[in-house]
C-alpha cells in the first residue's frame, strides 16, 4: 500500500473511489468493488486502484477540532491493502481546495492530476465548493471527459425492529459507544478492532493475578464504552480468547484511561510488540468496587464468562 499526500509521488493513471471511508464498513465495501475489479482497458499502462481522501479531513479543517476514527491512517492503508487497493492518496486540504467548484476539481484534480479511468461513489457523495457538487453531478462532468462513474446504491441491515438502516460510520460510533458491539460488528462486515504497541504500565494486574497487557493507541482511535469486554487476541498465526477493560480503573484510583487486556491460558512477554484485539462482546461497565478482592472475584467471573462462550 502506498500512501502519499504528495500529487509528484502519485502513480497515475488511476481508478479511484472518492470518499473519507473511516471504518471500511459494508457501506464502503460497496463503494470499493468497482475499483478493486476495474477491468483493464488492452494496451494501456497499469491503471492503479485508489482510494482519495483529505488531509485533514474538511471538518477537522473548518472547525479546528480533532476528529476520533474509527480506522486511523495506518490501520486503514492496512485494510484497503488486504482488499487490493494500490494506493490511498491523502489530498492536502486547504482553501485553495475548499474553493474548488465540482468542474475545477474534476478538472484540475481528477483529470489533469490524477489521470482518472474511472470513478466510484456512494450515492450521497458531495464535493467541491460548499459541497455543492452532487453524484449525480460528478457523473454528469467527468462523463464530459469520458470518465465512467458508479454511483453505488447506500448498504442497509436490519435492526433490532426489524427496520432497514442505512449502514454508517455515525451508526456504528453510537453503536460502539452504547456496548453493542454485534450491531456494530454486523455493519462493518468484521469484529471492531483496537491495534497498539504493548507499553509497560502500573502492573496492577499483575499483583492481584491477571497480569494485562496496556495498549498504546493512536490518539486519534475511536474508543467504545468504557467497560469489560470478551475479545480475541492476535498473535501471529494464533488467535487467543482474553478480557479487555477499557477505561479509568475507579477502584485503584486510575485517572487517564488506559486499554488492558489480559490473555486466559497465555503467557508471556508481549512488551515492544504491537498487538491486535477484535471486540466481540460487551460484558459489562466500568464500575467501582468496595475492595481489590471484590474486583478479584469480579475479574473471575469475567474470565469464566469468556471461557464459556
Amino acid at each position: 500500500m502506498f500512501i502519499t499526500s504528495s500529487i509528484g509521488q502519485i502513480k497515475t493513471p488511476t481508478a479511484i473511489a472518492l470518499g473519507n471511508f473511516d471504518g471500511l464498513h459494508q457501506g464502503h465495501q460497496i463503494v470499493l468493488k468497482p475499483i478493486i475489479h476495474f477491468i483493464q482497458p488492452l494496451q494501456q499502462s497499469h491503471v492503479y486502484p485508489s482510494v482519495v481522501s483529505f488531509t485533514p479531513h474538511p471538518r477537522e479543517f473548518f472547525t479546528g477540532g480533532k476528529l476520533q476514527l474509527l480506522t486511523p491512517i495506518p490501520e486503514k492503508a492496512q485494510q484497503l491493502s488486504n482488499m487490493g487497493i494500490e494506493q490511498l492518496i491523502l489530498l492536502p486540504f486547504d482553501r485553495n481546495m475548499a474553493s474548488l467548484t465540482p468542474q475545477q476539481f474534476v478538472e484540475q484534480i481528477l483529470v489533469k492530476q490524477l489521470h482518472t479511468r474511472q470513478i466510484s461513489v456512494g450515492l450521497d457523495f458531495r464535493f467541491g465548493y460548499q459541497r455543492e457538487g452532487t453524484a449525480q453531478d460528478l457523473q454528469r462532468i467527468a462523463s464530459s471527459f469520458g470518465i465512467a462513474v458508479n454511483l453505488n446504491s447506500l448498504r442497509k441491515y436490519q435492526d433490532y425492529n426489524s427496520q432497514a438502516v442505512r449502514v454508517s460510520s455515525s451508526l456504528i460510533r453510537q453503536a460502539l459507544l452504547r456496548g453493542e458491539i454485534a450491531v456494530a460488528n454486523k455493519m462493518l462486515g468484521r469484529p471492531y478492532s483496537l491495534s497498539g504497541i504493548v507499553v509497560t504500565g502500573k502492573q496492577l494486574g499483575r499483583t492481584i493475578g491477571f497480569p494485562t497487557a496496556n495498549l498504546q493507541l493512536p490518539e486519534e482511535k475511536f474508543l467504545p464504552r468504557y467497560g469489560v469486554y470478551s475479545v480475541d487476541v492476535l498473535l501471529n498465526q494464533a488467535v487467543v480468547k482474553g478480557v479487555m477493560n477499557i477505561g479509568c480503573r475507579p477502584t485503584v484510583a486510575g485517572e487517564a484511561p488506559t486499554i488492558e487486556v489480559h490473555l486466559l491460558n497465555w503467557s508471556g512477554n508481549l512488551y515492544g510488540h504491537t498487538m491486535k484485539v477484535n471486540l466481540l462482546k460487551f460484558l459489562r461497565p466500568e464500575q467501582k468496587f468496595p475492595s481489590v478482592e471484590a474486583l478479584k472475584q469480579q475479574i473471575t467471573k469475567d474470565c469464566q464468562a469468556v471461557l464459556n462462550n
